[in-house]
């Protein structure tokens, strides 16, 4: 295979860099759950040479899949990172789950990944979690390749796989491949730029592909398919359009090259086909990451801010440039403590050199930098430009900071995560167990953004957030067995929120006597809705002369403490404006702190009263797959759950449902639909938005 890298000048390996830059591909596996990611990757260790004994999910031995509740639950939880080798590539892969409560794993993964594989199932085609995972990726303009897996399963359908990625996903999706047989006769596909028909035997596990002339019976579909893959490479590519429509026989080595400035530039998908679990197809699908994705050098260089002017800066994916280098995930160890993993971008991150974290503003050494294979670590004493590594839990860095030199410093844009949609209450067992909790609490806060934790300030209760029950389930899990701290837990409720769906002024006084001191201040602000999903912003810039400067910051931090109480139910508060208007204080002596920050929480709560507050809840996106006698059933079902269905298919001989659902009618939901369909139908749910509670329903929960 010759080398389709885009090499500059001095991308040789530098000196102790085990491949050149160019040479180096970071991508992610991501898809629906259960469309088969991680024997997906499990397969590509295998014949990369990284494993040396397939493991498989529903064994409970699958590399990837390394925790304990991944094992028992046959699903993907936490990405795991590895690197392996292929035809003299480094490839960075990281595994990400599929399950809806775990998304934050998908998007920390595509923020510092240049190219992703999408898996999809042959039978089910584009499913709901797939079409998150393709936003995000749209989210950080990361190139793509399709994979269709389980194309031995009975009602496999490529042809149909790729015309919904077309349909659904918005996406140019190219064939390149033509199935040889289909469902239990599947045995391997065409290769459409070479014609060669490539076939695996079952006694070495698919190790040796066998390739062999088209099937006679198969040469006019090829050569169709061909002529139309070629045709969809003209329409990407301008240089390859020339070639095209000159005529003639075009290289191979040409049609490779353009269908990889295709994928870089984002303007095709190159769709490959197989069976993971039979050991079909993969090959040619590592051949692809290699051919088409990305290096580091293919994709622009990264963005930030210079942290002493303010300005926009950029950073070349280059060993000789500054360091740059982002934390995109945190994770216990029980012997190593916090390990980071990090992306970086620019520059070389040496063990034992001295690095600046932007945001704490101070400086750390790095002690310990090891490469992953899966929970494995190997030291090293260096991690190069382009690459992803893990440092030894060090100083206060958590998950987004930005790691640098104190002499060259940037911080790198940070990664956005959802807002959790259910809560529960938790407490020790013991009082002995109190610190116990808060410090494992506090470590999977800083492993996961997505769990958060408060405590109530009326009830004192400790309360945990998360994804979804299957998410709180994990954390409460993850505590008894890694942590060894055993916990009382409530019952998983829904978190609502509040927003105000009006305009209000509100002023706050503050004057009494603490400790023989008087403490007094003003402060007025103006409140007002945001625009659903924003997130909340404060302006503290009164006119001149009213509040002194020293005073504003203590002004931000009472308003924010007064966003996460809420003014209906102690709920926090979302999507709201707050801009301080005015303020002063009564003498020079009585003004402090804690009197314009208890001035403005009061401010806040008589403006947010006065600005038509409501309840938000979370509305999840549902779809349902069931057989069309039970259509009836369901629908009634969903609405007597305050549903509203959005589209009705039908899809060969299975109708889908999908509906927009509020998160709180879903308790008990899977029981539900398993008696009214007599276990026939399933179905799969993600958080779509927020919305205004109905008033019946505000008024129940205001009264409990």
């Amino acid at each position: 295979m010759g080398n389709e890298s885009t090499r500059t000048k001095g991308d040789a390996a530098a000196e102790g860099r085990s491949h050149a830059l160019s040479d180096v591909r970071n991508i992610g596996i991501v898809a629906h759950i259960d469309a088969g990611k991680t024997t997906v990757s499990e397969r590509i260790l295998y014949y990369a040479g990284a494993i040396h004994k397939l493991g498989e999910v529903h064994d409970g031995n699958a590399t990837m899949d390394w925790m304990q509740q991944e094992r028992e639950r046959g699903i993907t939880i936490t990405s795991a990172a590895i690197t392996c080798e292929w035809r003299g590539r480094q490839v960075n892969l990281i595994d990400t789950p599929g399950h809806v409560d775990f998304t934050v794993e998908v998007e920390r993964a595509l923020r510092v990944l240049d190219g992703a594989v999408g898996v999809f199932c042959a039978v089910a085609g584009v499913q709901p979690q797939s079409e998150t995972v393709w936003r995000q990726a749209d989210r950080y303009s990361v190139p793509r390749i399709a994979f269709v897996n389980k194309m031995d399963r009975m009602g496999a359908d490529f042809a149909k796989v790729v015309a919904e990625i077309r349909g659904k996903l918005k996406a140019n999706a190219v064939a390149m491949q033509l199935p040889i047989g289909v469902s239990e006769t599947f045995r391997g596909a065409v290769d459409l730029v070479t014609r060669t028909a490539v076939t695996y035997r079952d006694e070495d596990l698919g190790s040796e592909p066998v390739e062999g002339p088209v099937p006679a019976e198969l040469a006019g579909r090829v050569e169709a398919a061909r002529e139309a893959m070629l045709e969809a490479v003209a329409e990407a590519d301008d240089a390859f359009a020339d070639l095209y429509l000159a005529g003639g026989e075009i290289p191979e080595g040409e049609i490779h090259a353009a269908v990889r400035r295709a994928v870089i530039a984002r303007k095709m998908v190159p769709v490959f086909c197989g069976t993971a679990l039979k050991d079909k197809g993969v090959q040619p699908l590592l051949d692809a990451v290699v051919r088409y994705l990305p290096s580091p050098l293919d994709v622009p260089p990264v963005e930030g801010t210079d942290v002493k002017t303010g300005k926009p800066v950029t950073r070349e994916a280059s060993d000789a440039a500054p360091l740059s280098a982002l934390v995109f995930k945190v994770a216990a160890d029980p012997y190593l403590g916090r390990l980071l993993f990090v992306r970086v971008y620019s520059g070389v991150l040496r063990k034992g050199m001295n690095v600046w974290n932007p945001r704490t503003r101070k400086r750390d050494r790095v002690m310990r930098l090891v490469r992953m294979h899966s929970n494995e670590q190997l030291d090293t004493e260096a991690i190069w430009s382009g690459e992803i590594g893990v440092m030894g839990g060090i100083g206060e860095f958590t998950t987004g900071d930005t790691i640098c030199t104190e002499q060259a410093q940037v911080a790198l844009d940070r990664i956005e995560f959802p807002e959790p949609v259910m809560f529960m209450a938790i407490e020790p067992k013991t009082r002995a167990d109190k610190e116990k909790l808060e410090e494992a609490l506090a470590m999977l806060s800083a492993e996961d953004p997505t769990c958060r934790v408060r405590v109530d300030g009326e009830t004192g209760q400790t309360v945990v957030s998360g994804m979804g029950e299957l998410h709180l389930e994990i954390l409460r899990d993850r505590l008894l067995r890694e942590f060894k701290v055993p916990a009382n837990t409530g019952k998983p409720m829904v978190s609502y929120y509040e927003t105000v769906t009006g305009s209000a002024d509100g002023h706050g006084t503050f004057d009494r006597e603490i400790g023989g001191k008087r403490q007094a201040a003003t402060v007025d602000l103006h409140v007002s809705p945001a625009p659903r999903g924003k997130g909340s912003t404060v302006e503290v810039d009164p006119p001149r002369g009213t509040v002194p400067p020293e005073f504003r910051i203590p002004i931000e931090q009472g308003i924010r403490d007064a966003i996460l109480t809420g003014v209906l139910a102690r709920f926090p508060m979302r999507d709201v404006c707050v801009r301080v208007t005015g303020g002063g204080i009564v003498d020079a002596d009585s003004a402090t702190e804690a009197a314009f920050r208890t001035a403005a929480i009061l401010a806040f709560r008589e403006a947010a009263e006065a600005a038509k507050p409501e309840l938000l809840e979370p509305i999840m996106s549902v779809q349902l797959v069931t057989p069309p006698e039970f259509t009836g059933d369901l629908m009634g079902d969903l609405n007597s759950r305050r549903g509203q269905v959005r589209e009705m298919e039908t899809r060969g001989d299975v109708q889908t449902i999908e509906a927009a659902v509020p998160l709180a009618e879903l308790f008990g939901y899977a029981t539900a639909i398993r008696s009214l369909s007599r276990g026939r139908a399933s179905y799969s749910m993600e958080p779509e938005q927020f919305a205004v509670v109905p008033q019946a329903v505000k008024e129940e929960i205001l009264n409990r």
